[in-house]
């Protein structure tokens, strides 16, 4: 494995955190992929504070592939929907009924005591895209579309 893609690699259980993010809205009907693309990244495991300590999140492992994540009272399912060689995470409100999806881009420091979070732009992705296969066609269509993410947010993990 090149040096580049071990890097990729490091920060791909940095997407679960992403979906907890408040600025995160789960508003699409369906995940990125219809089931993980890797196994929960221990790394990825712990308590989170956003960088102004406003914002708590709490990311634990369901099973091999699927984390909970615990974010000032909301219950997340995140797990792994890497497309085009980038890190992207579905993550579904499990407090509201309609149980909807947001779609997360993450990046953990090489040390792993920072976690970067951009959410997908629904001007890019629409949300009315009603199945995984076409998701994941717009996301590789789309891969280098500066407009494809929006703000990012920085979460430090708690000692």
């Amino acid at each position: 494995m090149s040096s580049s893609n071990s890097g990729r690699l490091r920060g791909v259980g940095v997407a679960i955190c992403l979906c907890i993010v408040a600025f995160v809205a789960c508003q699409y009907e369906v995940p990125i992929t219809s089931g993980p693309t890797r196994r929960v990244q221990e790394r990825l495991l712990g308590d989170w504070t956003s960088a102004d300590g406003k914002e708590q999140m709490k990311v634990r492992r369901l099973d091999e592939s699927v984390y909970i994540v615990y974010y000032d009272g909301d219950l997340f399912r995140a797990y792994h929907s890497d497309v085009a060689e980038t890190p992207f995470v579905s993550v579904q409100d499990l407090n509201a009924n309609s149980r909807k999806y947001a779609y997360v881009i993450w990046k953990l420091s090489d040390d792993g005591k920072s976690l970067r979070l951009r959410n997908v732009s629904n001007k890019v992705i629409p949300t009315d895209s009603k199945d995984s296969a076409t998701v994941v066609a717009l996301l590789e269509k789309n891969a280098h579309n500066p407009e494809l993410l929006g703000e990012e947010i920085e979460f430090q993990k708690e000692k």
